[in-house]
């Protein structure tokens, strides 16, 4: 951008800032609030980074805020306020678009502010401004923790994130042209921080203890401080070379000289001695070109080996979702001054300030304070001082901290995470694919310095590896990693770097698990086993510790505090807390807690932390030495900790998913798929292991790095041999790699020129075809297997001989002309029959019974009988039916509304439920119409009877069961139901399928469920004016109508609460009585506390709420005759009734005298009205004698109540037949049997009280 095109206002702004004269630079009066403006229009820049575009232009950062901060430091304000501004102009171009944009017009701002960057960067290489960055670093950390302010906090943190930006800027190509050992701009910004003294700074932030708030910022720095720098560089920096290291070089510049003296030979070989001067045109017999006739060869002889018929054409473009990922990581040598200094600071760093930063930025990334990805910088740090360490001596006490199981079970979950994002998140996976290659570069890291471990001289070093790799293979995720990496490896978005890393790194875990196997008859490793069902839920079972385990542990435990002397580290001692400050138990009180957490450690097999929670458990309870005591010795703490390891602790039940059982009761078990996952430990066999790898899948990955041998390193190439090796002999699965590619790769290696610096791969390649050929002599179709990839079933055929057509499965039978035709008859008779499944029907109609439903359905279709397979498909359970239409839903109310009085409510439905369905669906449907409120009102209720008994009822015992109170059998009715929903599931399920019942059937029934429903609805709204509620029983009424015509015009319906406004009505809605009619018109008591009326339920259809309006209008029948003609007219209703039912049972007979008896109670009570308190107190004499002899009457009437379950689907016809029988009055001939009214009641009582 042209300095000339900036903006008037910004332009004054920055001539407001001074003026530079030689090496002066001389402030304007209103630098400090120029500097201010310049932060707020960066604040409110556009999409196009426009002002900070101008900014760079103009060269602000170069020519003024360096100058000014160099030369005017003094001035704090101004210093202050320089420094935001840099921070911001000096931020990752990354940062100001989110992304790399993939607009033309927004990518060019973007390389452009790069551009910027690249030119301040350069700009900061001077000694001076670092000079003066270190000194303001070094007075702030100088004050003390209380005298710093909160100005000075924010002044460090930006010092150091002006250092990340400017060592984050990436280098420019096309400028620095240099080669290695020669100085590059980073080289100089590092010199320039070295001079400055600024990484002595960065040294002491990273192990001060008070300041451990910058370590993230700091471990930020230090990562693009060492950014293309190789750590085996660093190492070797300054040393003088080893004898194998000159003849390593020695050998690679031999083997580069004879692969260039055999090209050039093979050049030679193919001229001719003589020269031709006709080069001439040839004939190739048998190659066919575009036409008929044969190709034309126009050159020489000796070019006829490359030819092709690709030449001439043009290069057919891949897509870019199709390409290979290209590697995006740089190495280059820095010169000798810039390694040394380096090499000194990795040095340093890891003496003093290694394992507390990185426990530092663990726990920060554990405990999610850190930013997002701020991981990466972890485990770089991880693999770069790793390695450095391991080429510098290799002291594993000065990665202890990182050199642990949880450090790997760390990497293991990150590279599972990277891979799953990089599935998910297709736009940036290119960047899951580098964050996954630095965990994966980390975790090689962590195998190399165990593996350099298991060499040292050094004993204890020893028995730390054999702890630590034993831990690593025992757990099956460890193992599994790198299978699942080379099965999954995708080659469009992980670059052949991340291959390299991999194979190489699966051949030192095999490496390592071989020579840990030799030495051990009996390997037990963990092995997990998903294991999918359907069942109920239910809260997974821990794996219990057996025995054996508990001795593994204790060993592992054992050696590994023995291997360390029982020494801790400080970072250890330090972070063992045995107590919880923030529990609300007393920490006197938590030594129980205290003890389980060290079992849980040891369990972990993570002895030194067990150890470090020990002595801190002893210094805060010193009493008692329960801990052991102050001056115990190691052997003691030992056997004390082995103690604690076998010892049954008091752990606390889980609370998750607990339920209270009185609360919960019976519940509706409902079935789902489950994935359990079962531990157990199995013994290991390494070749069973090793099995896994012969796999197509997993060897093209080898394959794929195989192409490019030449450029590969000498240890690349011998990992990628070893394990087609391992397959080829070890396996002796030599045919998996009888593959038509391989051999071209083969065929290259063999006529390479150069193929004498390949010595291995000639040699396994040459066994690998005269393996073939061998094959080929005996098997003809060997040739044509080439063409594809194997598996093993089809490699043990390949090699040992084809399997005949069938053999090994059942021998087909075919059908004869008999056998077709009965099945055709069979067929056409059952067609129309409406079985669900008609081939289960035929199976056992055959003659042949042997015929399987496979074999029969396949025939039918072979006859044509059926179209497809699919019409005959079994039909699984639950699936034909998913979504409620609204006659069933019509129908599930009025099955509901018939048998909601019932004993068993959902058995019922489900027997006459048109459309079949699961129990728990149905119970939902129910739960979200409205019809109940809890899922408890469906479970089933069983009475018991006492045997010997008989089922009669005299006239006193009804007189004494009518005056009980209903809290007596409701406490009965509670104490017998000990039945839930699956008791009826069960005897469903095992009854035959019934058939659908007919429209019509089912309407009249519904009808028949409607008349005696109001036919009880008016006998109690009787009662009730008697009583003297007529007022109350006129609000119900118009309160239904009100209802009924509200939904009427407004078209939703919606629960309408029963607010009553007047003394009488509110004593009505405590009336007992007056509760029993709002329960049979279907007023929903209140649900639970929150609520206080009574509410007419949104379901009631229009229809339903006039009809019970209508019921409740019946007028009050004036009294006609005297008790004898009630007497006649009910002995006329009992005969009418037992003349009507002549096959009637016993139960019958005892409903129709117990309707009787009713009826006359009713008489008398008309023909007494006068007498009516007098009958009350004769009331409450029966109910104290029915106390008294309540074992009698509570046997008759539980089998009373039993009786009504047989006589619930005949009560409706019954009820039809008294009407038309006589004129009886309307309270005899609508009343339904009083011992099922009573016990409708009683159920409506429950559902209240719950």
């Amino acid at each position: 951008m042209d300095l000339f095109m900036m903006n008037c206002e910004l332009l004054a702004t920055c001539s407001a800032l001074g003026y530079l004269e030689g090496e002066t630079y001389h402030k304007e009066p209103d630098c400090l609030e120029s500097v201010k403006d310049l932060i707020r229009y960066l604040r409110h820049e556009d999409d196009t980074r426009d002002i900070r575009q101008q900014l760079g232009a103009g060269q602000i950062l170069q020519n003024d805020l360096l100058p000014i901060i160099t030369q005017h430091g003094q001035d704090k304000p101004l210093f202050d306020a320089c420094i935001r501004l840099m921070v911001n102009l000096t931020q990752p171009a990354l940062l100001c678009f989110g992304k790399i944009p993939d607009d033309p017009a927004f990518r060019h701002h973007f390389l452009q502010i790069v551009s910027y960057l690249q030119a301040y960067k350069e700009a900061f290489a001077c000694e001076k401004v670092f000079t003066v960055l270190s000194e303001t670093l070094y007075n702030l950390l100088q004050l003390d923790w209380e005298q710093r302010q909160e100005e000075d906090n924010l002044l460090i943190e930006r010092i150091l994130l002006l250092v990340r930006n400017v060592l984050h800027v990436p280098a420019d190509p096309y400028e620095e042209k240099n080669v290695d050992d020669d100085a590059s701009v980073h080289d100089k910004l590092l010199w320039a921080i070295h001079m400055s003294g600024m990484d002595d700074l960065l040294k002491f932030l990273a192990s001060a203890q008070s300041e451990q708030q910058w370590s993230m910022h700091v471990l930020e720095v230090i990562s693009l401080m060492f950014r293309d720098q190789s750590p085996e560089l660093l190492v070797s920096a300054g040393q003088s070379r080893s004898v194998q290291e000159k003849r390593k070089d020695t050998d690679e510049l031999e083997a580069l000289r004879q692969k260039e003296l055999a090209e050039k030979r093979s050049r030679v070989l193919q001229r001719g001695t003589r020269h031709s001067r006709f080069r001439g045109s040839y004939v190739v017999q048998g190659l066919k070109s575009i036409g008929e006739n044969d190709v034309i060869f126009h050159q020489g002889l000796h070019n006829f080996k490359n030819y092709s018929h690709d030449a001439g054409k043009a290069v057919r473009r891949v897509p870019k979702r199709k390409q290979m990922a290209k590697d995006s990581e740089s190495r280059r040598r820095s010169v000798l001054n810039v390694r040394l200094f380096l090499r000194e600071f990795c040095v340093d760093f890891l003496e003093n300030c290694y394992n507390r930063l990185m426990y530092l930025v663990k726990e920060s990334l554990i405990r999610e304070h850190a930013q997002q990805h701020d991981e990466t910088y972890y485990m770089w740090a991880l693999s770069f001082f790793m390695a450095f360490n391991r080429g510098n001596g290799c002291k594993p006490d000065l990665v202890s901290e990182t050199l642990s199981v949880r450090t790997f079970h760390f990497i293991e979950k990150n590279v599972t995470n990277y891979y799953e994002m990089m599935l998910t998140d297709k736009k940036e996976a290119t960047s899951w694919s580098r964050r996954m290659h630095l965990a994966l570069k980390a975790y090689q890291e962590l195998l190399l310095t165990v593996n350099e471990m298991d060499r040292s001289k050094d004993e204890n070093i020893r028995q730390s590896a054999s702890v630590i790799k034993s831990n690593i293979f025992y757990l099956m995720e460890y193992r599994e990693i790198f299978l699942t990496l080379l099965r999954k490896f995708d080659e469009r978005m992980q670059p052949r770097s991340f291959l390299r890393d991999l194979v190489e790194s699966t051949h030192l875990f095999l490496r390592m698990l071989e020579r840990f196997c030799k030495g051990r008859k009996h390997l037990l490793v963990q092995k997990k086993k998903v294991k999918r069902s359907k069942g109920r839920k239910q809260l997974s079972s821990q794996l219990e510790n057996t025995p054996e385990i508990m001795e593994e542990t204790w060993k592992i435990v054992s050696e590994e505090l023995t291997a360390i002397g029982f020494q801790l580290s400080e970072v250890l001692t330090e972070s063992a807390v045995p107590f919880d400050a923030a529990s609300e138990i007393p920490v006197t009180e938590q030594r129980t807690e205290a003890m389980i957490r060290i079992q849980d450690a040891l369990l972990a097999r993570t002895g030194p932390e067990a150890l470090g929670l020990l002595r801190a458990a002893r210094e805060v309870w010193p009493e008692g030495d329960v801990f052991g005591s102050v001056e115990v010795q190691p052997e003691e703490e030992l056997e004390l900790l082995k103690q604690i390891l076998f010892a049954e602790l008091p752990r606390p039940a889980p609370t998750e998913g607990a339920v209270d059982e009185d609360e919960e009761g019976p519940e509706l078990e409902e079935e789902e798929e489950l994935e359990s996952v079962r531990v157990s430990e199995t013994e290991f066999n390494f070749l069973d292991f090793i099995k896994r790898f012969a796999n197509p899948n997993i060897i093209r990955p080898y394959l794929l790095l195989l192409r490019s041998y030449a450029s590969n390193t000498p240890h690349t190439n011998h990992c990628i041999v070893k394990m087609l090796h391992r397959v080829a002999v070890d396996l002796k699965m030599d045919a998996l790699l009888f593959q038509l590619s391989v051999f071209y790769f083969f065929n290259k290696i063999l006529s390479d020129p150069a193929a004498a610096a390949y010595k291995e791969l000639v040699t396994f390649s040459k066994f690998v075809v005269s393996r073939f050929f061998t094959l080929a002599a005996h098997n003809e179709k060997a040739f044509v297997e080439l063409l594809f990839w194997k598996n093993v079933g089809a490699v043990r055929e390949m090699t040992e001989g084809y399997s005949k057509d069938g053999e090994g499965a059942k021998k087909k039978v075919p059908w004869t002309p008999e056998e077709e035709e009965e099945l055709r008859q069979l067929y056409e008779e059952h067609l129309n029959s409406g079985v669900p499944d008609i081939v289960e029907t035929l199976l056992p109609l055959l003659t042949n019974t042997n015929r399987t439903r496979r074999q029969v359905v396949a025939q039918m279709v072979s006859m044509g009988l059926v179209d497809s397979v699919k019409d005959l498909k079994k039909e699984r359970k639950g699936t034909r039916i998913v979504l409620w239409t609204e006659d069933q839903e019509h129908e599930l109310q009025m099955l509901f509304e018939e048998y909601k009085d019932s004993d068993d409510i959902l058995g019922n439905i489900l027997k006459h439920l048109t459309a079949k369905r699961s129990r728990a669906r149905v119970v939902d449907k129910i739960l979200s119409l409205g019809l109940v409120s809890d899922r408890r009102e469906l479970y089933k209720k069983r009475r018991r009877i006492a045997p010997g008994k008989s089922v009669g009822m005299s006239e006193e015992d009804f007189f004494a069961d009518l005056s009980r109170g209903p809290g007596q059998d409701s406490m009965e009715q509670d104490e017998e139901e000990d039945e839930d929903l699956e008791d009826s599931g069960d005897d469903y399920e095992k009854e035959k399928k019934e058939q659908v019942r007919a429209v019509q059937k089912e309407k009249g029934r519904k009808r028949g469920s409607a008349v005696d429903k109001n036919v009880s609805v008016g006998a109690l709204a009787q009662n009730l004016r008697r009583e003297g509620m007529s007022g109350p029983v006129l609000w119900l009424q118009n309160c239904l109508n009100r209802a009924a015509d509200d939904r009427e015009e407004d078209g939703v319906s919606h629960p309408v609460a029963l607010v009553p406004l007047t003394e009488d009505n509110e004593d009505a809605m405590e009336n007992r009585n007056f509760q029993r009619l709002l329960h049979k018109v279907g007023i929903r008591a209140p649900a639970d506390e929150q609520e206080s009326f009574w509410r007419i339920p949104a379901t009631m259809s229009i229809y339903q709420l006039r009809a019970m309006a209508a019921s409740l209008d019946t007028a009050e029948e004036s009294e006609v005759g005297g008790e004898e003609q009630r007497e006649t007219e009910t002995s006329e209703i009992e005969s009418e009734n037992l003349r009507s039912e002549p096959d009637g049972e016993e139960s019958d007979r005892q409903e129709l005298r117990a309707e009787a008896l009713r009826a006359l109670l009713l008489a008398r009570q008309r023909k007494h009205s006068a007498e009516h308190s007098k009958f009350e107190e004769l009331g409450s004499e029966s109910e104290a004698q029915s106390v008294d002899v309540g074992s009698k009457t509570s046997v008759k009437r539980s089998r009373m109540l039993d009786s009504d379950d047989e006589r619930d689907e005949d009560a409706p016809s019954r009820m039809n037949a008294n009407a038309d029988a006589g004129e009886v009055s309307d309270e005899e001939a609508q009343s339904a049997p009083a011992k099922r009214r009573r016990q409708r009641v009683l159920s409506d009582e429950e559902d209240e009280e719950d």
